[in-house]
């Protein structure tokens, strides 16, 4: 029997992880990346190059060596040009995924050490710490923390957690400290799943739909004309020696042999313009792609948001206005921390005016409370103390207020998180006010799903949050529609006139762009979190 089994908060010995690591992988997801070899005999098999490769053939038949070097010679700069700018892209990725390579801190044989993440096996007990990365899939054992998982469920505000709560690889802990036993690594974590898809999704490029459609048409002309030149060839009694030159010769000239070049040129010198402007193209295609674009799939929270929180509102009740509220949530606010609501709190507290409060103590928040205190003295030198957490547990121990209650319902029922601010004696508190936290949306968004509609592109939300803050959110940047809130989402769904698909999952987002480019639309994605990831692929 293995430490794991007789005790879970006690981790694997050192010799269980190897062996469940030979048996189970490592902690990481296949590599999608091609190697540069397959990269670089992928620019000879694909229908363009076919087209020049058949070229070459036809010239070396008719014994025309030079016009066969010569179309070699766009062959090798087409797939050259195009391996070297894509190489480019792809290294400077590589750079990137190597700077955010993860650790995890990890007990072995009773003993907590620093390891890779990829080391990491199902049993391993790993601790959870402020700013830290979530390794792989967990449960958190004992202590509490505030996980943020907007990267992978779209979810926009961060959650208090405890024991018995489940998160996932990639999440990123925001406050506090917890251990945890990790439930799944690799392809079994919800990563790994989405990893899946990514790996495995494919689609015809629109460049590669232009050049057949010019080579196309020009096969259908030129194929007329050369069956023309054989019946009159045939008529003047031609000998077959100096018909199957003539025949040759015309079918090559049916075939644009600079044309892939052209394009793979143009291409290259339209990425290095963007480039310049900070856009990085991992595909020489992707800029003909977005110019033929109708549908743009939006993530929500950090693509049309800040992904940050912000105070929206706040309503002071009788006896206090809103500078004495904000000041009065600061004060009972970490100050330095990374807990988002604080830091927001803080932010909104220093642009008003407020009372000369003085800070004694401070108790953090704890989520088995749900609130944080603080004991402060007035400008009077009389000591007070100040709660601020959820509505509902500060207005359990505070007194009655109709009002507050309505407020509170109002901003909930416009998907806003909601907190409210008491202050008082430990038996004797009354409510100061009620302040409204949302992600609100990028100064840009509005603006630029404006312009993509003047271009005609139609803006859709797709997000894992909730169909009433996706909504309020849609409403502010101008994405029209209804809201489809069924998921998972059909097979056969119809797109419609939605503009925003709410509560979705990764594998619905993808399944979502795979219905828009079965109904004939060019659909563009935009996001930022693995969770949208296969649709982006």
């Amino acid at each position: 029997m293995t430490m794991n089994a007789r005790d879970p908060a006690a981790g694997v010995t050192s010799d269980e992880a190897r062996r469940r690591l030979a048996a189970d992988g490592t902690n990481a997801v296949q590599d999608a990346t091609p190697h540069p070899i397959d990269r670089a005999l992928k620019k000879f098999w694909a229908p363009v190059p076919w087209m020049l490769e058949a070229a070459i053939v036809l010239q070396v038949v008719i014994g025309a060596d030079a016009e066969a070097a010569a179309i070699a010679c766009l062959l090798l700069f087409n797939a050259g040009l195009g391996f070297f700018q894509e190489g480019r892209a792809q290294a400077t990725l590589e750079a990137l995924k190597s700077r955010l390579a993860v650790t995890a801190s990890v007990r072995r044989d009773g003993v907590w050490t620093t390891q890779p993440a990829t080391g990491l096996v199902e049993g391993d007990v790993v601790k959870l710490s402020l700013g830290a990365i979530v390794p792989a899939d967990v449960r958190l054992i004992n202590g509490s923390v505030l996980v943020d998982q907007s990267m992978l469920t779209g979810e926009s505000v961060a959650i208090d957690a405890g024991a018995g709560f489940e998160t996932y690889a990639g999440a990123l802990i925001r406050r506090g400290e917890a251990v945890a036993v990790v439930t799944a690594t690799g392809a079994r974590s919800k990563f790994g799943r989405s990893a899946e898809l990514i790996r495995t999704a494919h689609i015809e490029s629109t460049e590669q739909k232009a050049v057949f459609r010019v080579v196309r048409n020009l096969a259908v002309f030129n194929g007329g004309v050369t069956l023309l030149l054989m019946a009159f060839a045939v008529h003047l009694s031609l000998p077959w020696a100096q018909i199957v030159p003539l025949v040759l010769v015309a079918i090559l000239a049916s075939i644009p042999v600079a044309l892939p070049s052209m394009f793979t040129l143009a291409a290259t010198v339209g990425a290095r313009a963007v480039a310049r402007r900070g856009v990085l193209p991992t595909r020489l295609s992707a800029l003909d792609e977005a110019a033929g674009m109708d549908i743009l799939c939006a993530d929500k929270t950090g693509t049309l948001t800040r992904n940050a929180l912000a105070v929206t509102a706040c309503r002071a009740l009788p006896g206090f206005d809103e500078a004495q509220v904000l000041t009065l949530a600061a004060l009972a606010s970490s100050d330095g921390g990374a807990d988002p609501l604080d830091a927001a709190i803080r932010a909104a507290s220093r642009a008003t005016a407020g009372p000369g409060w003085t800070l004694v103590t401070f108790t953090p928040f704890d989520p088995a409370k749900k609130m944080a205190e603080a004991a402060v003295t007035d400008a009077q030198g009389q000591a007070m103390t100040i709660v601020k957490g959820a509505f509902s547990v500060v207005a359990a121990i505070a007194a009655a207020s109709p009002p507050a209650a309505a407020i509170a319902e109002g901003f909930s029922a416009k998907g806003l998180r909601v907190l409210a601010v008491a202050i008082g004696s430990p038996g004797a508190l009354r409510l100061a006010g009620v302040i409204a936290l949302s992600d609100p949306p990028r100064a840009e968004s509005a603006a630029l799903i404006r312009q993509l509609r003047d271009l005609g592109v139609r803006t859709v939300m797709v997000t894992g949050d909730a169909a009433m803050t996706a909504r309020v959110v849609a409403d502010a940047v101008g994405i029209t529609g209804p809201s489809f809130t069924t998921v998972p989402l059909p097979r056969d769904i119809d797109t419609g006139d939605f503009g925003v698909f709410a509560g979705v999952l990764p594998e619905d987002k993808y399944a979502l762009v795979q219905a828009f480019q079965r109904g004939g639309h060019v659909v563009g994605m935009c996001g930022d979190g693995a969770n949208d990831a296969p649709a982006l692929r």
